[in-house]
């Protein structure tokens, strides 16, 4: 993928002067060991300047860490830490930023050898809230050289969003369609967020697509389409189409971009979109999103950005799907109870009309977009990939803006089970534990929109400690509460939900 950044991670020690700077030296030096060792695929620096009581020591490390390329930064406390230079040398650095502490490592040198940074750490939280500094800081923040590298690895993915997001450019066409009012996307967070949007026109849009008639690159993208379909290509005729609409949203992407490294799109997809260029996009859209370029359906702009979060997150395709119907009893009952521990409640189905890659279905075959054959001519409405979604884990979530532009979110873990849908569109069976709750409680409760982002593996926790470093307030992540513990505008007499199946 070429569309997210990487992680290079600066490793700065810290010491306070009256505690052995070897000390913090030496425990810099086993951190990096245990990360070169566990984690070979991670880029991280190991900053040569010890900062130590000294406002000069911190802007040499800053410098360094600057010099190396590092977009991101963990400060390490191997002993107490000076308070003043390591909050300085957050505030200063540019980019996303993690704090950890090293735990003492024997009994038997517990006086000229003990660090207490279990003691700094909090000095180091208290002044980062001083100066209104945000830092990442891990659940259990102290540990030895493996665990601080097991901290650092699980910082990467936190720190490639937060880096990603200050250089994206969402691109919109057309307004929301008509009555889709849960597709409204107060600009004023995007902003907050570093966001920059371009809103175009479905006029632009067509415009620039009639201009790629006869476009030379048309065959080659025709046979790219070919051999990623293979028996699923029911619609070839359509395939020459669809090639010169994805080569349009390169090309505007391309002369779009600005200065932003990173680039995700929200489209108008009906209703005048089939009559007018004569085709469905969601083939093309779920093409773009495998290459790393989020499509949204229905000008979701902050579906958009969710999809670029989980994206970044966990540098794999994602999609956008609708929280959309309950799994029928008789379908339950012959493919899921007693199988897999789960409730009729537990599950739902989640579908788009044709989004989601190939590479995260099951199987998949090129068709025309049924909902919309309704009401138009079915030749104007192809160009959907249908298929059940691959059976896995997934983690269900979403940021967004509510009409009065405060940020809330979303995040549930649960899996895609190995059941047929006996439907249409990109579709699969989905359960989460205890979704009946979260479905009342947290999405109807909260007012969150019909689509939710896909990231297909368990990132619930990187995706929560990326939605709380850009401010979102933890009161307003939801997430599925696990049974026992009380929703707070959950009835505590209410049982209904609770006891089917």
């Amino acid at each position: 993928m070429t569309n997210i950044p990487e992680a290079k991670i600066g490793v700065v020690a810290v010491s306070r002067d009256c505690f052995p700077e070897s000390l913090s030296v030496s425990r810099r030096e086993a951190l990096m060991q245990a990360v070169r060792t566990k984690y070979p695929e991670l880029q991280v620096y190991e900053c040569p300047v010890c900062i130590v009581e000294s406002e000069i020591h911190m802007v040499q490390a800053l410098e360094d860490i600057k010099q190396a390329g590092c977009n991101a930064l963990v400060v390490y406390l191997g002993n107490f830490g000076p308070e003043i230079s390591e909050t300085l040398l957050a505030k200063h650095f540019d980019g996303p930023k993690m704090f950890i502490a090293a735990a003492e490592e024997h009994g038997d040198s517990l006086q000229d050898g003990r660090g207490d940074a279990y003691c700094g750490m909090l000095n180091a939280s208290y002044n980062l809230r001083l100066r209104n500094i945000k830092a990442y800081i891990p659940e259990y923040p102290v540990g030895d050289a493996e665990d601080c590298a097991d901290m650092i690895a699980e910082f990467a993915p936190i720190a490639r969003a937060v880096t990603a997001l200050s250089d994206l450019k969402i691109i919109s066409f057309g307004p929301r369609p008509l009555n889709f009012l849960a597709c409204n996307a107060p600009i004023y967070q995007l902003y907050q967020l570093g966001i920059e949007i371009e809103e175009n026109s479905e006029l632009d849009l067509f415009e620039a697509y009639n201009k790629h008639a006869g476009d030379e690159r048309i065959p080659a993208v025709v046979a790219d389409m070919e051999a990623e379909l293979g028996a699923g290509n029911k619609k070839p005729e359509i395939l020459s189409k669809l090639a010169q609409y994805e080569i349009t949203l390169k090309d505007w992407i391309a002369e779009h971009r600005g200065y932003r490294k990173y680039v995700a799109i929200a489209g108008k997809c009906w209703p005048a979109f089939q009559t007018q260029f004569g085709f469905v996009p969601c083939y093309v859209n779920s093409r773009l999103t495998k290459q790393g370029i989020p499509v949204s359906c229905e000008v979701d702009i902050y579906g958009a950005l969710s999809e670029f979060i989980g994206t970044v997150v966990s540098e794999d395709a994602v999609t956008l799907l609708d929280i959309n119907n309950t799994v029928p009893a008789n379908l339950y009952e012959k493919e899921i109870a007693g199988k897999f521990p789960y409730r009729l409640t537990d599950t739902f189905m989640g579908f788009h009309c044709g989004n989601t890659t190939t590479k995260k279905l099951a199987f998949c075959e090129m068709k025309y977009q049924l909902i919309m054959a309704r009401s138009l001519p079915e030749e104007v409405t192809q160009g959907t990939l249908e298929g059940d979604i691959l059976p896995g884990d997934v983690t269900f979530f979403r940021l967004q803006s509510t009409s009065d532009a405060k940020l809330n979110a979303y995040v549930a873990e649960g899996e895609v089970l190995p059941a047929a849908t006996h439907s249409f569109g990109s579709i699969g069976i989905f359960a989460i534990p205890e979704m009946a709750r979260f479905y009342r409680h947290v999405l109807v409760e909260h007012h969150f929109p019909h689509h939710g982002a896909v990231a297909f593996g368990h990132y619930g926790k990187a995706i929560y400690e990326v939605f709380k470093y850009l401010g979102v307030d933890t009161g307003e992540i939801g997430y599925n509460q696990p049974k026992g513990i009380r929703y707070p505008t959950e009835n505590p007499f209410a049982t209904a939900a609770a006891g089917r199946h």
